[in-house]
Parts: C-alpha cells; sequence; structure tokens
C-alpha cells in the first residue's frame, strides 16, 4: 500500500513530522507532495489547495482519499511506527481527537511560533527524493 500526503511545506511543524515519516519509511511507502508545487493543480487536479492548507489531504494507491488524523494515523502505520496512534480512531475517542486535530490545524502557525519560534518557513527542504 502507498499513501500519498499533501503537506504545507511552510510549516515547521508539518515539515517535522513528513521528516520523522521519510525517515521511517524505507520501504516507501509515503510519498510526499508540496502544497506549494507548482504544478500541483495539473497533476493532482482532485485537490483543492485551500482545503488541504485547512485539513490534512492523503490518497491511497487505490484512489481513495483520506483526511486529517485519518492520513497521520494511516501513514504512521504504513512506516511500523506509533501504532497505539490507531486508538485515536476507535469510535469513543474519534469525535474527541478529530476536535483537538481541527483546533491544531487552525491554529497550527500559532503553535508552530510556541515550539519552534517560527509560525512558517521559506519553502522547508525534506532530505529524501520523495517530494
Amino acid at each position: 500500500m502507498q499513501l500519498t500526503i499533501f503537506y504545507d511545506s511552510h510549516c515547521p511543524l508539518c515539515l517535522a513530522e513528513m521528516q520523522h515519516l521519510v525517515k521511517y519509511d524505507e520501504d516507501n511507502h509515503i510519498r510526499l507532495i508540496d502544497l506549494y508545487a507548482c504544478d500541483l493543480k495539473r497533476l493532482y487536479p482532485q485537490i483543492d489547495k485551500h482545503k488541504a492548507m485547512q485539513r490534512l489531504h492523503g490518497q491511497l494507491d487505490t484512489g481513495e482519499m483520506l483526511y486529517g488524523l485519518d492520513v497521520t494515523c494511516t501513514a504512521w502505520s504504513l512506516v511500523g511506527k506509533y501504532r497505539w496512534l490507531k486508538i485515536l480512531r476507535w469510535p469513543f475517542i474519534k469525535p474527541v481527537s478529530n476536535l483537538t486535530y481541527r483546533f491544531f490545524a487552525r491554529y497550527r502557525e500559532t503553535i508552530a511560533l510556541v515550539f519552534t519560534g517560527k509560525k512558517r518557513c521559506n519553502q522547508c527542504a525534506i532530505p529524501k527524493n520523495n517530494s
């Protein structure tokens, strides 16, 4: 199974997670696509950049679209790490984790500023030819 993740290359927190994912992705299950890529609209017409900037988007090799924490949990499962994250998808926990994710996504620039000292970065680099 392969998962394509459409990520915000200007977000320091997004970058950190993508860097960790590619570090553990020994079998190349994850493909990263920068939402700021010049040819995004041509290559991925199904992706609305504005919506993808508000909520993480992913696409399985079957064509199925995933959003938010479903992308995160699937990605970490594919690289064989943090399998405990699947509890975030349990029916009685999922609504709370989705609300928490939406809060994080909405305020990620402020959260990034607190944790990294910067809200945004000029296109951050991921050290693997994966994006």
